[in-house]
């Protein structure tokens, strides 16, 4: 039916012209909100801008004073714990960190360019964790192993290295253990990082994939999966997941497992997403240094000991840890390379060395112990990440009670 000549119709929306959105046309005021935008923007980068310079002067005063101009972790933990304290309710808090450890990484380009050694090579979960550590402005040196990274800090050619510590559903990197133990390097923070594993090819289909490419770790820990969805296919394991994404772009049959961030880099197709048994599934990455950290009151310490063959030997030293009112969290055990059948004792103990109790502990430790060395005192990871980690996944029948 034609409407009545002379009755108003209600506006319709117009097909967008070439070079403008429909929503300009449509939705009122849209164009005046949009320039509040971009003023505010320009504010922003002004703002940027004068913290950049800011940063230089702070950079010249410890120059003049003598003092290096160095990254400051604990400066920077402060700051972005209190801009998500006043901030957080405004804007999510994750997003505050993520956006000011940029602006904080960019500004320490300023001052002095951040070296990072890490297990690479580029595409790996280790680079995320270094890149979620320090910023993308952070220079980054990529290792082909973990003695390497260790090598980099140790020789000075980088600040700090970033290496896998241990994984939720897998237990320790043993690789990482043994550096820690024979070398002079210590902790000097850590990261929990969830990991999320996809299966990347340029296979039309599922069907068509003969061969899966991966870390040990990574087929590990898809072991259930790989056996429901690709039980025919051979599976091959490589030096690290981006190594693995490497090796399926070369074959139209074959398939890796790794990191989203890996199909970015080498082209592939994302075939399947989050294919990791276990929903919590994460890993711990430690960053290592010449030096540990302050105290900051939620602090973790790492220490190695050994102990006599003898009986009763290790209970010794765990009755000495509880008499002292600390709590032992972690404990894992390495062959001793200069004893065979002997063994070492890595322990997570909660609390800074310097601590009252952690270094009472210590010292009478060292009189049960053959020998004691702590290996670093650092920050625990976030609250929101250890949380994680201790988030049921769907498979457990019962859920577990969070410790207190």
């Amino acid at each position: 039916m034609k409407p009545k000549v002379g009755k108003k119709q209600p506006a319709r929306a117009r097909p967008a012209t070439s070079g403008a959105l429909q929503t300009d046309i449509v939705i009122p005021g849209l164009a005046d909100a949009r320039k509040r935008i971009d003023a505010l923007d320009d504010q922003i980068l002004d703002l940027l801008g004068r913290r950049a310079n800011v940063a230089r002067d702070i950079a010249e005063k410890k120059r003049a004073a003598a003092m290096p101009v160095f990254h400051d972790p604990e400066r920077e933990r402060r700051v972005l714990e209190r801009l998500i304290g006043k901030g957080g309710e405004r804007f999510p808090p994750d997003a505050i960190r993520a956006v000011f450890r940029e602006v904080m990484s960019a500004c320490l380009s300023v001052e002095q360019p951040l070296r990072v050694a890490y297990l690479g090579p580029e595409g790996t979960f280790t680079q995320l964790a270094a890149r979620r550590l320090f910023g993308l402005q952070a220079r980054y040196r990529e290792c082909a192993t973990i003695d390497a990274v260790f090598e980099a800090v140790s020789s000075k050619d980088a600040a700090y290295g970033v290496v896998p510590f241990e994984n939720s559903t897998e237990g320790a990197v043993s690789m990482t253990s043994d550096a820690l133990l024979d070398d002079d390097l210590v902790i000097r923070q850590e990261c929990v990082l969830p990991i999320a594993h996809a299966l990347l090819s340029r296979a039309p289909s599922l069907s068509a994939i003969t061969t899966v490419y991966s870390h040990p770790q990574a087929l590990a820990q898809c072991r259930s999966w790989l056996a429901k969805h690709l039980p025919r296919a051979q599976v091959v394991q490589t030096t690290s997941t981006a190594a693995a994404a490497r090796e399926a772009k070369a074959d139209d049959h074959a398939a890796a497992i790794a990191a989203e961030i890996a199909a970015e880099i080498h082209a592939l197709p994302v075939v399947r997403s989050n294919i990791q048994d276990r929903a919590e599934n994460a890993t711990r990455f430690v960053v290592v240094a010449r030096e540990d950290a302050p105290p900051t009151g939620r602090d973790r310490t790492t220490i190695a000991f050994g102990v006599a063959d003898e009986k009763g030997a290790l209970r010794r030293v765990l009755s000495v840890l509880e008499d002292c009112d600390v709590n032992l969290t972690r404990i894992e055990s390495r062959p001793n390379k200069n004893r065979a059948w002997h063994y070492l004792f890595l322990v997570d103990l909660e609390g800074h060395r310097k601590d009252e109790p952690v270094a009472r502990a210590l010292a009478a430790v060292a009189k049960s112990a053959d020998f004691v060395k702590v290996i670093g005192s650092y920050p625990r990871a976030e609250p929101a990440a250890e949380e994680m980690r201790r988030t049921p996944s769907p498979s457990e029948k019962t859920p577990r009670r969070r410790r207190r």
